[in-house]
């Protein structure tokens, strides 16, 4: 079965997983990890919330930053082939992946999530210009 954690320095996890269980009440078990909050390391809250899962759950695993020291406190669980790690989380991948009917997420539906959501992120202001364009060259 598939398990989420939301990992990021401060509050930003937390936020996340508050909005997506609005969204999505009881779509998923989803951890929030809000790192350097407390005086706890980031490495020691990593390993309990990993180990509070069945060894046979898929752990979808979503960062804030490429780079960062969140992500990289994740890194060394990968070698385990029941985790998957993505950064740069967002409101539409994260919902994509736990909307998934299946107990697994595979390789291919995550790069289509991140490629949607890549597509959901817009700067408005370019995309109403070019809406009120179009409707222009229409009507000539």
């Amino acid at each position: 079965m598939k398990k989420i954690i939301l990992a990021s320095h401060h509050t930003f996890a937390a936020g996340l997983k508050d909005t997506v269980n609005y969204i999505c009440p009881d779509m998923a078990d989803i951890k929030a990890i809000s790192a350097y909050i407390s005086n706890k390391p980031v490495e020691d809250e990593i390993k309990e919330t990993i180990e509070s899962f069945a060894t046979n759950d898929q752990i979808l695993i979503f960062t804030d930053l490429l780079g960062g020291s969140v992500n990289q406190a994740f890194v060394k669980y990968l070698a385990d082939n029941n985790v998957e790690l993505i950064t740069g989380m967002n409101l539409p991948v994260v919902m994509s992946l736990i909307m998934t009917p299946n107990d697994e997420v595979t390789e291919s539906e995550i790069n289509h999530a991140i490629e949607s959501a890549r597509e959901q992120l817009i700067y408005v202001n370019d995309y109403i210009k070019a809406q009120a364009q179009e409707l222009d060259e229409e009507d000539e």
